[in-house]
């Protein structure tokens, strides 16, 4: 076990779990019985992790990197820290993972520049309404109004 990712033969992983560089799940026994751990659906094991022993780490659980989770880790929980404890609770409102490391709350650059055009024009159009109403209140006999031209006409 140089190097990279240990996985124990009685070890068993769900489907759609990530495991960083360096991870372990190991055995704390030599018996021939089930003495590694099990990682459920959806499961995330940081870079360094450790988890050690016949136990199960539910679905959802996240494991930071380098913890040493030694016991059960319930569902939808964050585990850090050696020995591994709960850091947090998963919220309703989280973003969902992305191994990819692309930021959650950074807009499109292109979607960002599509609003600020959108938000200019509201702005141009509020503005040519409020000078035809003054036009209008100063010529009375003259009714201006603004025809706009659409792609498709």
């Amino acid at each position: 076990h140089g190097m990279g990712v240990v996985i124990g033969e009685t070890a068993e992983v769900g489907d759609d779990v990530t495991l960083y560089q360096g991870v372990t799940l190991g055995g704390t026994s030599l018996n021939k019985g089930k003495r590694h751990p099990t990682l459920e659906d959806g499961v995330i094991v940081g870079s360094g992790a450790q988890i050690l022993g016949p136990f199960t780490v539910h679905k959802g659980a996240r494991v930071g990197a380098n913890a040493v989770v030694l016991g059960e880790v319930p569902a939808g929980v964050t585990v850090v820290g050696i020995p591994a404890r709960v850091a947090k609770g998963k919220a309703d409102n989280e973003q969902p993972f992305d191994a990819y490391g692309v930021s959650g709350g950074v807009k499109d650059p292109v979607e960002r520049r599509v609003e600020t055009l959108l938000a200019e024009v509201e702005r141009l159009t509020q503005r040519v309404a409020l000078l035809e109403g003054e036009l209008a209140a100063l010529r009375p006999e003259q009714r201006t109004s603004l025809h706009v031209i659409s792609g498709k006409e």
